[in-house]
């Protein structure tokens, strides 16, 4: 039997002179994929996690949500047909088949006797050899390995390989020698551990992530009921924790599942305003439950359907247009803070839309049932509370985003944000111990620009306008209380510091006005003011500064002036570290 290095010595030098002559380091191709992560930055998106495409990998590629990744390009498909892609171009046989190789390149004689003869080249998809690209030893090596198998078939068909050629061999054989041995190992190796990951992956289909927002929050100063109680000056330490399943089907849809819980509690129950709530409060006693399903897909070209049988909310179909919203996890700490409080307007079972226009204007809309999955009289998915959203964008740079955002709805009037009485429905609940049907119809305009690298300008203003459908009866000793309308404002300005002092860190400040009651024509017993008549700000400082990938502490404090627009309650005083864990 024939030594295989001497039947390998004539590709060998001919490998040799083509490609050890070459000087110029050419990148080799990348392709771009996308990650989808969770809800939380469901459509900006945060934390995502890289993954190396293999050519023979199970796992089809999950869609584009926010972030790009460039997944490296196999380097052997130009040289062993057994590595390349299904859809790559099928075995060269002839060197004209080579786009980027002509008759009067020095080493087109050789090429094609490698091609010809022994036929283990082949090329890249788009038809092209790029022969000017350096190679190392071992890729040397490993198209080396290709020729070998080549050759060894032919022998065994009992092709005669000529004498010359297995002499011209013999030198680079013992010089390469140490770098086959090498491969082999390596390669034996890499099967090792392919091998182990497919025996213990999660899944094909689903990738499983999760975060959890650890807080030390405290209560520094405050007063409610028109001065008259002060607010506790407790500090509690709580957690929201969220684990989510990313299903893809066939690499353009998407199936979310997110199960969650928590102990950080809703402040308002405290501070006697919605003023102040935290964006991460979770008060769930640490009861975990399915939180949110989303299964979207591409519709048609450029639109996007989003179809939400559990815990659906505007913001996860439409983008809220704001560098600081990370829902609670990342940026703003707290819920007026990451969104217009437009966005809070609607939840429940649902279906979402967003398309682009022209490649600068973006649209995106939807509806939700707040009981929609529940089948009693006057609920369900179009017989009880409803909200509809709209929004048009335009963006004609990375760096510049313009939204008008309009909301009708019925019962969906209170944001959780902002004073008691701009929660309408709430404040006549706890106020008289009744319910009363709302129909709201809100205004919006968000803004997010990017002047410098380093600064990022943005706001938003929110107008509401609602009717109560029915008069609202308080008891006998006193009047019903008459149908009405009544006008909710609020704005913010919100400056952010990227990389302010080291890559990856933010700074920011927001500045602004929670939802008041600025006009109201509905007569409330007992001296009940109709509106909210002093002015309170909302003034918050964060500081986000990452451990590494995975953790990111973020120290922050919120000042509400005048709480509840009643200058007779002290400033409300709220500090927290927020703690916040990916994997």
């Amino acid at each position: 039997m024939i030594n295989r290095f001497f039947l390998l010595n004539p590709i060998i030098l001919t490998l040799g002179m083509i490609f050890f002559s070459t000087s110029t380091t050419q990148a080799l191709p990348q392709q771009n994929s996308a990650f989808r992560e969770s809800r939380d930055n469901f459509l900006r998106r945060r934390g995502t996690v890289s993954v190396e495409e293999k050519e023979t990998s199970p796992l089809p590629k999950l869609p584009k949500i926010d972030r790009d990744f460039n997944l490296r390009q196999s380097r052997d498909g130009f040289l062993n047909p057994a590595s390349r892609r299904q859809s790559s171009m099928s075995q060269v046989t002839s060197v004209s088949e080579l786009q980027d190789i002509s008759p009067t390149d020095w080493a087109y004689e050789a090429l094609r006797g490698l091609v010809e003869r022994y036929g283990c080249i082949v090329g890249y998809p788009d038809r092209t050899f790029r022969g000017n690209r350096a190679l190392s030893r071992y890729e040397f090596a490993a198209g080396l390995n290709a020729c070998l198998n080549t050759i060894e078939r032919l022998i065994q068909e009992n092709v005669a390989v000529l004498r010359e050629d297995i002499e011209k061999l013999k030198r680079l054989a013992q010089e390469f020698e140490q770098e086959l041995i090498a491969l082999g190992a390596r390669l034996s190796n890499l099967e090792e551990r392919v091998a182990y990951l497919e025996d213990h992956q999660f899944s094909t289909t689903t990738k499983l992530t999760g975060e959890f927002v650890v807080g030390l929050t405290g209560i520094t100063s405050g007063e409610r009921d028109g001065g008259t109680e002060e607010i506790n000056k407790v500090t509690n330490f709580g957690y929201r924790g969220r684990l989510e399943l990313n299903t893809t089907f066939d690499g353009n849809d998407l199936l979310y599942t997110r199960l969650a819980t928590g102990t950080v509690p809703a402040y308002s129950d405290i501070t006697g305003t919605f003023e102040g709530e935290l964006g991460f409060s979770q008060p769930d006693d640490s009861d975990l439950a399915v939180e949110l399903i989303i299964y979207e897909f591409d519709l048609a070209e450029n639109i996007r359907m989003f179809i939400e049988p559990v815990g659906g909310a505007f913001d996860d179909f439409v983008p809220t247009v704001n560098f600081l919203d990370g829902d609670g996890a990342f940026g703003a700490i707290s819920a007026f803070g990451s969104r217009n409080p437009l966005y809070y307007m609607g939840e429940g079972p649902g279906i979402g839309f967003q398309g682009r226009l022209f490649e600068v204007f973006e649209w995106s809309g939807g509806y939700l049932a707040t009981d929609g999955n529940d089948p009693s009289l006057g609920a369900g998915m179009f017989n009880g509370p409803y909200g509809l959203i709209g929004q048009f964008a335009y963006e004609p740079s990375d760096r510049l985003k313009v939204a008008f955002t309009y909301v009708h709805g019925y019962n969906n009037l209170d944001s959780g944000t902002g004073t008691l009485r701009s929660n309408f429905q709430t404040f006549v609940e706890e106020e008289f111990e009744q319910s009363v049907n709302t129909v709201n119809n809100s205004y919006g305009g968000e803004f997010t620009w990017r002047i410098f690298d380093r600064f990022v300008l943005g706001g938003w203003a929110g107008f509401t306008s609602t009717r109560t459908l029915g008069a609202i009866d308080v008891g006998p000793d006193d009047d019903v209380i008459q149908r009405g309308k009544l006008d909710i404002w609020n704005w913010a300005v919100t400056l952010a510091f990227p990389d302010a002092f080291k890559e990856g860190d933010t700074g920011a400040v927001i500045v602004g006005m929670e939802p008041w009651v600025s006009k109201a024509d509905i007569n409330f017993p007992d001296d009940i003011r109709r509106t909210d008549q002093d002015s309170s700000f909302h003034i918050e400082a964060i500081y986000e500064y990452p451990i590494n990938d995975n953790i990111v502490i973020t120290p922050g404090i919120i000042v509400i002036t005048e709480p509840d627009f009643d200058d007779r309650n002290e400033a409300l005083v709220i500090g927290t570290i927020r703690t916040t864990f990916t994997f």
